[in-house]
């Protein structure tokens, strides 16, 4: 029995106190090597020609060139992972890892760390002039500083928060709707099936989109440190 509206996000289900929700993270990294053994099917065609789009769009945002090269792979992998959480996360039953502030700050905050570090101790001049925008009037330019220094700063906070408030909010959405469905005619519940249907290829949707711009937003960050 729910305690209250959030508690279907909650990691609950443990064997001996060790919580097994988390479990569905690593569902893929168990599934997908299989994949590498079997003759190519359509999927992993349709996969691999994904997989290109990404690493062409990845390179170009990148300023793609001989020091750099490989480095979309990260972002792609980043995409790869986020998304099949996303997906997962639509099936009953199973836990929404992508949901919880603890894996989508843990996928943001090194990322931004490392893309920091790397800045201020390779291209310290370089950091110091994204700090001001060209064109700013000299009276402007101390405000300029801190509010690019904010912005800097929550950049993983609104990573983390944007993926986790769009997978709750439509899960949240899905569930209250169904929980009127018991009270309900056969023509409401009819009504009920389609939005319902219709909510979950919205939510398909979401998932993508939400990866990718998880995905877009860091490489744009670490494009900004070269």
């Amino acid at each position: 029995m729910m305690v209250n509206l959030f508690s279907v996000f909650d990691p609950t289900t443990s064997i001996m106190n060790f919580s097994l929700n988390w479990m569905s993270t690593l569902i893929g990294m168990l599934l997908i090597p299989t994949s590498f053994w079997f003759i190519p099917s359509r999927h992993m065609f349709l996969w691999m020609n994904i997989i290109f789009k990404l690493h062409q769009e990845f390179k170009t945002l990148l300023g793609f060139n001989m020091i750099n090269k490989g480095s979309s792979f990260i972002f792609i992998s980043l995409f790869s992972l986020i998304m099949f959480n996303n997906f997962l996360g639509l099936f009953p039953y199973i836990f929404t890892s992508t949901s919880h502030l603890t894996l989508t700050l843990s996928l943001a905050l090194p990322m931004w760390l490392s893309f920091m570090m790397f800045g201020w101790i390779n291209n310290t001049q370089h950091m110091f002039i994204h700090l001001v925008p060209q064109g700013t009037p000299p009276i402007l330019m101390p405000f300029m500083v801190c509010i690019e220094t904010v912005s800097n700063l929550i950049r993983p906070g609104t990573l983390a928060v944007r993926l986790t408030a769009n997978m709750i909010a439509g899960h949240l959405l899905l569930t209250l709707l169904a929980n009127t469905g018991p009270s309900m005619t056969m023509l409401m519940l009819t009504l009920l099936l389609i939005t319902q249907t219709l909510l979950l290829i919205l939510e398909s949707a979401v998932a993508i989109i939400q990866s990718y711009v998880f995905s877009i937003l860091s490489t744009l960050y670490s494009s900004e440190v070269n």
